[in-house]
């Protein structure tokens, strides 16, 4: 039998760190992962380079930058572990940085400069790795204080504490699983309904065609979805593809629209559409796209007036409903996805392990020595380095706690 004080299933990024920070504060800890190659998501993270944290996270207000049905629950976590924190770690390992925008911190150089410093940070704690090994089976029993035990294809192993860091369901192809919403099922603990986030919306029939012909366009829009209370926008970059809309913009509301909602996008934010054509039609004779395309891309402005004899004039032609009407369309065009690319598009999983039934501070479960770290859990942030610093900041919190 393998006895240790801490076993980690998932080597990850909350895995990984959580191992070593468990390791160098003097703790026998085994890392367990079913995957040959390690923390796949972290090597394809910010294309290649890792946008490993993000600068502008404010620890004090994390429901700003997360999604959960508790999204106050990463406040503890967050705001002992900071990405100061995690910033003075990296240059301790030497690896050169940038900000690209709005905070977000990416590696100078490849993404493996991560993985090989938290491998580095877990040889210095004494971490013992099985990879590639599957856990069969996972049982507890109450006697001396209570214990799991593992069987795994290495053989069986013991420990007071286990630490489930098996992230999400998105990715599949890297080996993403649900091992994690399995154990806690186990164990009588709840869990949110899992749902792709930080995804590509889609869209259904004939009424997308005029649009499909726009893929690859990009342009900095508004976008929100929900009412009042949950009301949320975003002001980022929208991409369209040939089966919907991407982007940042898109991957940052697919965490907050719910199916059937409808998204609202101003593609000119900023900019009075109406009071633009209005001007233009006391002074100019050019084709209304010609002028359109002044204050939007020539393609948008082009699909946009589309075959509407009452758009294909000049401007100082027009109607005024009808250049109100392509003004309101521009500004608040309304769409409904019919769905979203899915797991294997979606950066994150959101909903998971119910935080009602962990501790903020330790992020132990109900269940006695039962822990769960990163994407596992009801917890889910931004695009641009969030969800990483949720990763390090909820291992470190478990570590301590271990």
């Amino acid at each position: 039998m393998n006895f240790f004080d801490a076993i980690i299933i998932g080597a990850g990024a909350a895995g990984l760190f959580c191992a070593a920070q468990a390791g160098q504060r003097g703790r026998r800890v085994l890392l367990i992962d079913h995957s040959e190659r390690i923390a796949e998501k972290i090597r394809i993270s910010g294309g290649g380079r890792c946008n490993f944290t993000n600068r502008d996270l404010d620890p004090r207000a994390p429901q700003k930058h997360f999604v959960g049905e508790n999204p106050n629950f990463c406040r503890s976590a967050l705001s002992r572990y900071t990405p100061q924190q995690f910033v003075a770690l990296i240059e301790r390992h030497g690896i050169a940085y940038h900000e690209k925008h709005k905070g977000q911190l990416f590696c100078d150089g490849p993404s493996q400069q991560i993985i090989d410093m938290l491998l580095a940070e877990c040889a210095a704690g004494g971490v013992t790795r099985w990879q590639p090994c599957a856990v069969r089976g996972v049982t507890h029993t109450p006697d001396d204080g209570g214990r799991y035990r593992l069987e795994t294809d290495r053989g069986p192993a013991e420990a007071p504490r286990l630490v489930i860091a098996t992230g999400g369901l998105s990715i599949p192809q890297l080996g993403a699983s649900d091992f994690g919403y399995r154990i806690a099922r186990q164990f009588g603990l709840r869990v949110v309904d899992p749902r792709p986030a930080l995804v590509p919306l889609t869209f259904a029939g004939d009424g997308w065609a005029p649009y499909a012909s726009l893929a690859g366009l990009a342009l900095p829009v508004q976008i929100e979805t929900g009412a009042k209370k949950e009301r949320m926008v975003f002001l980022e970059d929208l991409l369209f593809t040939h089966r919907g809309l991407s982007g940042p913009a898109v991957l940052q509301i697919s965490s907050y629209w719910r199916e059937g909602a409808p998204l609202r996008i101003d593609f000119a934010p900023g900019t009075d559409i109406a009071a633009a054509l209005g001007e233009a039609k006391a002074r100019s004779r050019k084709r209304i796209a010609n002028e359109l395309a002044t204050l939007v891309p020539s393609r948008l402005a082009d699909a946009w007036v589309g075959d509407d004899p009452a758009l294909q004039r000049p401007v100082n032609e027009a109607a005024d409903r009808s250049l109100a009407q392509l003004a309101e369309r521009i500004a608040r065009w309304q769409i409904t996805p019919n769905g979203t690319e899915g797991y294997k598009k979606a950066e994150v999983t959101a909903g998971g392990v119910d935080t009602r039934a962990l501790s903020s501070q330790t992020l132990e479960s109900k269940q006695p020595g039962l822990h769960f770290i990163g994407e596992t859990v009801d917890v889910t942030g931004w695009l641009g380095g969030y969800n990483f610093q949720w990763a390090w900041a909820s291992a470190n919190a478990c570590a301590e706690a271990l």
